[in-house]
């Protein structure tokens, strides 16, 4: 019993000390590790004979279980360890433990606990043969990256290398649009996403994330939002929605974001990666590892989270995110899929504020397979609505709208570079249920988009196409299987 409520408290005191990791930065997540790894010799000594080797319980409850029923709050819970409780034998332990060794203790306890989540791989179902069929929609690209439909049998597709490509009629142009911005392609980099405005037909605005150098041929780069209109097969009266502090370009090939959603209420929201500063996620004052918000002509929103902080970037949403590859924007929820290192790529739900706890807490492991971080959980850092062990090189997000998959929709469809696939998840709410694979093999899967006619069309980046997906007729009514594989 003594040990269940100093376990207990623990856990609560490790949630102040993670933040105060994150507020002082790479030196103080270092020493969270060595804090985890002291914290499980003094459950080994002082806890074990009672609330058992692995947690799981003895004569003392078990801790594994998600079931408190004295001390719920981390208050409670550090109160109860500090000072005791006499009606279930519990002593204090204020004179043997610190506040530190408290907090640190209960943030180790709590990664012993069960995920709080869903592993997405474990409930992908069997290929139906014959659910969807699919054809070449363009053929001859260069790495293409976004596509947005600009109308019926219209589109626009940005290619890496940095042109951006018009299809019109169902054929593409040979010409890309001239005097597109200057971008840097190389590495990760490159002309990235591409989006038209909610009210496009009224003023033509189109969006363009991409990859910019602070000077013509630099090699110092960031993310960047731009938005212009099309006029003759030419970018024109361009605007610049988002660039960062000169001072933040670096020299780095990596972990761009670039996704482009909208909402209902005028904003654009779109994502930078951590450009491979992983702890620079955690850092308001730096914009990588982020999810921002503007209006969609560049102001900040006077709701945006961070404003009180005079240091940080403005437009700033969520943080603690590694590197954002899908946004979609539906039914008032903001989904993201975003990739891990080596395992845990992950699937959120963006709230403004919230912090999504890269690099602090991951699935993953560094590329090498060594530890990247022993927490998988902590006190004020969100955990993925789901998340993917192998990673998948999870990369593009939209959801399924229309007549032609009306059974399917609002299920969102999720692409994995990786193995090639497009995958159908079905949410409930801002909640994962499950998920079934409904393309393989066809090439990496940069891109997934509805279109005005109903079908799902897929980029792929090699080789450098464009599918169309329709229904293929087998299958009743289209309706996917949701059933767990349990090979």
């Amino acid at each position: 019993m003594r040990k269940f409520k100093w376990l207990v408290g623990i856990f609560i005191g490790l949630a102040l000390i993670a933040a105060l990791a994150l507020a002082r930065g790479p030196a103080s997540i270092k020493q969270a590790k060595a804090d985890f790894k002291d914290s499980a010799t003094t459950y080994a000594k002082l806890c074990a004979d009672c609330h058992g080797a692995d947690l799981s319980g003895g004569l003392g409850s078990s801790l594994v279980d998600g079931i408190w029923d004295i001390a719920k709050t981390t208050p409670e819970i550090e109160t109860i360890i500090a000072d005791g409780n006499g009606e279930v034998g519990m002593p204090g332990f204020s004179d043997q433990l610190s506040s530190d060794q408290i907090q640190n203790l209960v943030q180790f306890i709590r990664q012993q606990k069960p995920a709080q989540k869903t592993k997405a791989v474990v409930n992908v179902g069997a290929i139906d043969a014959g659910l969807v069929k699919s054809e070449v929609w363009v053929d001859g690209l260069d790495t293409p990256w976004g596509l947005v439909f600009t109308g019926p049998n219209r589109a626009l597709i940005t290619e890496k290398s940095g042109q951006l490509r018009q299809v019109v009629d169902g054929k593409l142009l040979a010409k890309p649009v001239m005097n597109t911005p200057e971008v840097w392609a190389g590495g990760q980099g490159g002309l990235l996403d591409v989006a038209i405005d909610p009210d496009y037909t009224d003023n033509g605005w189109v969006y363009l994330v991409y990859s910019h150098p602070l000077q013509s041929g630099s090699d110092k780069t960031m993310t960047k939002l731009v938005r212009a209109k099309i006029k003759d097969n030419s970018w024109t009266d361009e605007q610049v929605l988002f660039a960062a502090k000169p001072e933040h370009y670096i020299k780095s090939r990596a972990h761009f974001g670039s996704r482009l959603t909208f909402d209902d209420k005028g904003h654009v929201f779109f994502g930078v990666g951590d450009r491979g500063r992983k702890n620079m996620a955690q850092d308001l004052t730096r914009p990588y590892g982020k999810i921002f918000r503007l209006k969609r002509d560049g102001r900040i929103p006077k709701d945006n989270p961070f404003l009180a902080n005079s240091k940080a970037y403005p437009a700033i949403f969520s943080y603690g995110n590694r590197n954002p590859q899908g946004l979609i924007w539906t039914d008032g929820v903001l989904w993201e899929t975003e990739h891990g290192p080596k395992g845990g790529d992950e699937l959120n739900v963006i709230m403004p504020g919230v912090n999504y706890g890269w690099p602090v807490i991951s699935y993953g492991r560094n590329y090498s397979g060594t530890e990247l971080t022993p927490y998988t959980h902590m006190d004020g850092m969100e955990q993925p609505v789901s998340q993917w062990t192998p990673s998948i090189a999870v990369c593009g997000l939209d959801v399924v709208t229309g007549d032609m998959f009306k059974d399917w929709n609002g299920y969102l469809l999720v692409g994995a570079l990786k193995y090639k696939e497009v995958r159908l998840v079905k949410t409930d709410g801002n909640k994962y249920v499950s998920e079934q694979i409904i393309l393989k093999g066809k090439g990496r899967v940069r891109d997934v988009s509805m279109g005005p006619d109903g079908a799902i069309y897929v980029t792929l980046n090699s080789p450098g196409q464009i599918l169309r997906l329709t229904p293929g007729g087998t299958t009743p009514n289209n309706k996917p299987n949701n059933k767990k594989d349990d090979k």
